[in-house]
């Protein structure tokens, strides 16, 4: 009979390690450190944008659940969808109970499909849950550009997605379509930063379909084009959107072209004084002159002309700095590896030595340089960097993924811009730059305190109803004071972009 083996230790050892195991947790994790880590790194936003998400998916159920449905537009909605359903192409005739239908093809494919799903648009309970999903979607693709700008710090995205009741509202239960047109969007900001230009393209031109305030973005995306992809790419990608606007509009503008062109393209239609929110200290007859609105359109034109010097350079310095992350990784990709290798095989070495390794003098100094400018060039500071990078990889590498502030910031303004100028903003409109308001109040010299200040005004001034004349002066000095710290900013990193250029011009010299 064979003897039983001493299996005594085997146990001790094994509880052993998975106390050492539940000490390295609790001394990396729980505690002070990492916890200022997640709430006050932008770096840590990819970590805390988790939570955030399992967080809505409660709140918006409780949402749901808990406060009645409003009904605004979804039955003129569905009315309007039902009669395109029946065979009607003719936009003069496309009507609901709110008056004519006022938007773009895509609008009518995506809510038609919306009243099969929700039957007949009689299920609302359905279609609140729909939307609470487009929402959770829309976030996780904010949160991603947020994370990959490392511009805001996470507690300020955990404020702004969980304090504002309006947003909910407008999405959960009022179902309006800016939403769709917002997501679609975002989508394609996310596609274009991947430099999956065709799709990215085609999300543009779908979310221009759904409504057309998209295109006041448009101005920084001819920019983005024609900076990354040069005057014959980026006239292809403008065709492209064209393309799929004409293909979308097909079955109205082969049947009756001039009523689809004035009802989906109807910029002159008049805004009804009693829902706007940035205007109620106007008089009813200034607020509808057209001398008013032309005056408007005229400062949104020279807002844009001041923009776009800066603007197209931060586009230029973002393309010369994927530039270089397309000719640095491969080799960084490549040192990683050999580092890897030489850990298992000679165990716990100098990360100093290994990093040093096959590079040329050059490719030494230039991490340091490209790091220290890109600090200067999106205001961060040094310091900053010692608290990430304990919790981060010790892998070699750079944060090229920062760069992503240099094109994020002008698509923003430029949204800014034309919303400080538009004749009239209802209600539901809160959602064309609510989830850009923290990146561009993080993107001025303003105090912590006067960025909140400003958050909270602008939140405050969307929900006020009905508006005052005080809830709309305040939103347009909030508007302003948006504007002129930004405009401030972009000006000053253009001024310490030339001293850091000049710096590293002195430092090549040196090296060589």
């Amino acid at each position: 009979m064979t003897p039983r083996r001493n299996t005594g230790r085997r146990p001790s050892a094994l509880r052993k390690k998975c106390d050492n195991f539940c000490q390295y947790l609790l001394n990396k994790y729980l505690n002070l450190r990492f916890f200022k880590y997640l709430i006050l790194e932008p770096s840590a936003v990819s970590i805390v944008g988790v939570f955030v998400l399992v967080a809505e998916v409660v709140i918006n159920a409780v949402v749901i659940l808990g406060v009645s449905y409003t009904e605004i537009d979804w039955v003129a909605y569905m009315q309007e969808c039902e009669l395109f359903l029946n065979g009607t192409t003719n936009y003069a005739l496309l009507r609901g109970d709110t008056g004519p239908l006022v938007y773009p093809a895509a609008f009518v494919y995506i809510y038609s499909a919306l009243y099969f799903v929700t039957s007949q648009g009689t299920n609302v309970r359905l279609a609140q849950y729909i939307f609470a999903g487009f929402y959770l979607l829309q976030l996780a693709l904010v949160l991603r550009l947020y994370a990959k700008s490392g511009k805001v710090p996470p507690y300020v995205m955990v404020l702004s997605a969980f304090s504002s009741y309006r947003i909910h509202s407008i999405y959960v239960l009022q179902l309006f379509n800016d939403p769709v047109a917002v997501l679609l969007l975002y989508a394609s900001l996310n596609l274009l930063l991947d430099h999956r230009w065709t799709v990215g393209s085609v999300f543009f031109s779908f979310a221009v379909g759904v409504k057309i305030n998209t295109l006041l973005f448009s101005p920084a995306l001819l920019l983005f084009y024609l900076a990354n992809l040069g005057l014959v790419r980026t006239f292809l990608q403008l065709t492209i959107c064209a393309v799929i606007q004409v293909l979308l509009g097909a079955p109205f503008l082969l049947t009756h072209p001039v009523e689809y062109l004035q009802g989906s393209c109807d910029l002159s239609r008049i805004f009804e004084h009693e829902w706007t929110v940035n205007y109620r200290f106007l008089s009813r007859e200034l607020f509808e002159n057209q001398s008013f609105h032309l005056c408007l359109l005229g400062v949104h034109m020279l807002l844009l002309l001041a923009f776009s010097k800066p603007a197209w350079t931060y586009f230029q310095s973002y393309v010369r700095l994927r530039r270089v992350e397309d000719q640095l990784q491969p080799q960084l990709a490549q040192k990683n590896e050999d580092k890897e290798d030489k850990t298992q095989k000679k165990g716990k070495k100098s990360a100093k030595d290994n990093n040093q390794e096959n590079f040329t003098n050059e490719q030494n100094v230039f991490p340091k340089a490209f790091e220290k400018s890109l600090r200067k060039a999106t205001g961060g500071k040094a310091a900053q960097a010692s608290v990430s990078n304990h919790f981060e990889s010790e892998q070699f590498g750079i944060q090229f993924d920062r760069c992503t502030q240099l094109a994020l910031l002008p698509f923003f303004v430029c949204n800014l811009v034309g919303i400080a100028c538009a004749r009239s903003l209802h209600y539901q409109f809160y959602v064309w730059y609510f989830h850009s308001l923290p990146y561009l109040a993080w993107s001025t010299p303003y105090s912590l305190g006067v960025k909140c200040l400003i958050l909270g005004m602008i939140e405050y001034c969307w929900n006020t109803y009905p508006s005052t004349n005080f809830s709309s002066s305040a939103l347009h000095f909030c508007h302003l004071l948006l504007i002129g710290g930004v405009a401030m900013h972009l000006f000053q990193t253009m001024q310490l972009s030339n001293v850091v250029t000049k710096e590293q011009q002195q430092q090549h010299k040196k090296v060589q």
